[in-house]
C-alpha cells in the first residue's frame, strides 16, 4: 500500500495531463475511480490516440452519461464520498455539467477540486483550445530547446506532464494536507503555462545574471558546450556528455585519450566550436556501446542515448526495476520510492465501465437505484 492508501479521488476521464495525475496518485495508493465518456466517435485515428493516452493503469471505471440529470446527480453522490476531484476540462464544462466547484464543494466541504488546463482557469487565453506545444511557447521554454535553426518541441512533457499532471498531483497533495488540519476543501488550478514557466525558474535566473544568452545551443545546458550535449559515434548512435565539473571533465579526456591542455579555454564560448570539432572526431573513432563500456564506471558522465527498446534493457533500469513488463509491453514504474510504503502500479487497464455498478454499490448506491440509473441509460 503507498502513502496515499484510503484516500479517495474522483478522476473525470480525459487525455494527456489529468489521466497521468491520476496515474501517480493511484500508483501512491489513493482510491481513483474514473469516470468514463463513451468513445467519441471522432474517427478511428483519434480514438486510437485518444486510447492509447489514457495511462489507465490502477483505476476503476464507471461509465455515466453526465448529460443526463440522474448521471450527474449520481456522480455528485460519489464526490461526496471523496477527498479529491480531479478534471482537465477547458473552463466552464463541469459547471455546465453541473459538477462545478462551487456545486461540488457545497455538498463535501472538504473536498479538493484539481483543475488542469493549459492556459489556466482565468486571462485572455482560458476560453481558447491549444495543446502542450502552444502553452510552451508561451513561457520562453520552448524558444530556448532545439537547434539553431528552429525550436524543437519537447515531446509533451514540458507543458502536458512535467508543467501540468505533475503540479496537478502536487497541488492536490498539498490541498488535501491542508484540509486535514482546515477542515476544508478548496480549488486547484493548475495551468500548464505557470507550470511550464515553473521549470524554467533556474534558466531564467541564469539570465538574469547574464549567464545565458537568447540563442539556442549558445549555452552552457541547450548543446552549446562542448561538454555538454551529444555525439555520433562510428555505428551512427549517440553518446551524452554531461561532464561539467572540472574532474569530470578530466575524467572524459582522459578516457578519450586527448590532451587535456587543448581544452584550457573551455568556458570560453569563443572556443567551444573548435573544442567540439576535437571531441566529435574523437567520439567518431568507436561504436557507442565500447564508449559506454568504457565510461561505465568513471566520473567522465558520459551515458549512452538509448531508444525506448533499450532503455528498458539498460542494467541500471533493470537493477532497480524503473520499467514494468506489463500490459503488452514495458511501462515506466511508479516513483518515487518509499521506504515504507512503497507505492505499486496497481490493476491493468480496464474496460470502460465494468467496475460501475461495485463502485456505486460501495459508496452507498440501492439496488433499487442503481437499477434505475441502468433503466435510464445514465450507466
Amino acid at each position: 500500500m503507498g502513502p496515499l492508501a484510503g484516500v479517495k479521488i474522483i478522476e473525470m476521464a480525459g487525455v494527456g495531463p489529468a489521466p497521468f495525475a491520476g496515474m501517480l496518485l493511484a500508483d501512491m495508493g489513493a482510491d481513483v475511480v474514473r469516470i468514463d465518456r463513451k468513445p467519441t466517435g471522432r474517427g478511428e485515428a483519434f480514438d486510437a490516440i485518444e486510447s492509447a493516452s489514457r495511462l489507465d493503469r490502477g483505476r476503476r471505471s464507471i461509465a455515466l452519461d453526465l448529460k443526463k440529470s440522474e448521471a450527474a446527480a449520481a456522480a455528485l453522490d460519489l464526490v461526496a464520498t471523496a477527498d479529491a476531484l480531479i478534471e482537465g476540462f477547458r473552463p466552464g464544462v463541469m459547471e455546465r455539467l453541473g459538477l462545478g466547484p462551487q456545486v461540488c464543494l457545497a455538498r463535501n466541504p472538504r473536498l479538493v477540486f484539481g483543475r488542469v488546463t493549459g492556459w489556466g482557469q482565468d486571462g485572455p487565453l482560458a476560453a481558447t483550445a491549444g495543446h502542450d506545444i502552444d502553452y510552451v511557447a508561451l513561457t520562453g521554454a520552448l524558444c530556448a530547446i532545439g537547434g539553431k535553426d528552429a525550436p524543437v518541441p519537447p515531446l509533451n512533457l514540458v507543458g502536458d506532464f512535467g508543467g501540468g499532471a505533475m503540479l496537478l498531483a502536487f497541488g492536490v497533495v498539498c490541498a488535501l494536507l491542508e484540509a486535514r488540519v482546515s477542515g476544508r476543501g478548496q480549488v486547484v488550478d493548475a495551468a500548464m503555462t505557470d507550470g511550464a514557466a515553473l521549470l524554467m525558474a533556474m534558466t531564467y535566473k541564469l539570465r538574469a545574471s547574464g549567464l545565458w544568452r537568447d540563442a539556442r545551443q549558445a549555452n552552457v545546458l541547450d548543446g552549446g558546450a562542448p561538454f555538454y550535449g551529444v555525439y555520433r559515434c562510428a555505428d551512427g548512435k549517440w553518446i551524452a556528455v554531461g561532464a561539467l565539473e572540472p574532474p569530470f571533465f578530466a575524467a572524459l579526456v582522459a578516457g578519450l585519450g586527448l590532451d587535456a591542455d587543448a581544452f584550457a579555454d573551455r568556458w570560453n564560448p569563443r572556443a567551444w566550436p573548435e573544442l567540439r570539432a576535437r571531441l566529435e572526431a574523437a567520439f567518431a573513432r568507436r561504436p557507442r556501446d565500447e564508449w559506454a563500456a568504457l565510461f561505465a564506471d568513471s566520473d567522465a558522465c558520459v551515458a549512452p542515448v538509448l531508444d525506448m527498446d533499450e532503455a528498458p534493457r539498460h542494467p541500471h533500469n533493470v537493477a532497480r526495476r524503473t520499467f514494468l513488463d506489463r500490459d503488452g509491453g514495458p511501462q515506466p514504474a511508479p516513483a518515487p520510492r518509499f521506504s515504507r510504503t512503497p507505492p505499486e502500479a496497481g490493476r491493468p487497464p480496464v474496460g470502460i465501465g465494468v467496475d460501475g455498478e461495485a463502485i456505486l454499490r460501495e459508496r452507498g448506491f440501492s439496488d433499487e437505484r442503481v437499477a434505475e440509473l441502468r433503466r435510464c441509460g445514465a450507466l
